[in-house]
This record gives structure tokens, sequence and C-alpha cells, in this order.
């Protein structure tokens, strides 16, 4: 064992706090949220604006190829593409932000 595993583990041993992140590390918890409602409000917004302006030639229905179940203008499927949304935000922060970190670490 090197001198720095013997002081971190005597450390431990002694009740010392562990390690914090580095300060370079991505907090898992703020982007999860952050992500996930920059989703949700991007993804009502888009809703709102078929709705206000139907007549502009973006195809709001491609939301369906990523909301899988989502359909235009039904309350169960609008509720659908909140969850899914926010969804969709966790499962990039818990894919992005350990790898981030883990890369993070060692530049």
């Amino acid at each position: 064992m090197n001198t720095s595993t013997k002081s971190f583990a005597a450390g431990l041993a002694a009740g010392a706090a562990l390690p914090a992140y580095s300060k370079h590390a991505i907090p898992v918890f703020a982007l999860g949220m952050g992500l996930s409602l920059f989703l949700v409000i991007s993804y009502v917004l888009c809703v709102l604006a078929y709705l206000y302006f139907p007549s502009v030639p973006i195809e709001h229905s491609a939301l369906a190829l990523v909301l899988p179940g989502f359909t235009l203008l039904t309350w169960p499927s609008f509720f659908l593409g909140l969850c899914e949304s926010f969804g969709w935000g966790w499962y990039i922060t818990l894919i992005f932000a350990p790898l981030y970190n883990f890369f993070a670490a060692r530049i």
C-alpha cells in the first residue's frame, strides 16, 4: 500500500469525511432535474405552438418518433408526453453524467 492509500484508509477509520467531487464533476441530481425540466418545457412549448399556429409547416407529429404512444390533442397522450420527456432527461443524465465524471477525473 502506498502512502496516499494508507492515509486515506486511516482517515476513514478515524471517521473523516469521504473525499468530495473534483471541481470538474457534474452533480447528477442537478443535471437530471435541469435537463428533464428543459425537455418538459420544450415539449409543452411545442404542443402550444401546434395549438396556436396549426398552419406552421413543422411536423409536430414527429414527437411520436421519440415519445412512444404520443398522439396530438388528447389529454392522456399529453400527460404521457410530459412523463416521457421527463424520463428522457433522466435517461440522458444517467448515461452522460457518470461518463463525464469518469473521464474528467482522469484528465
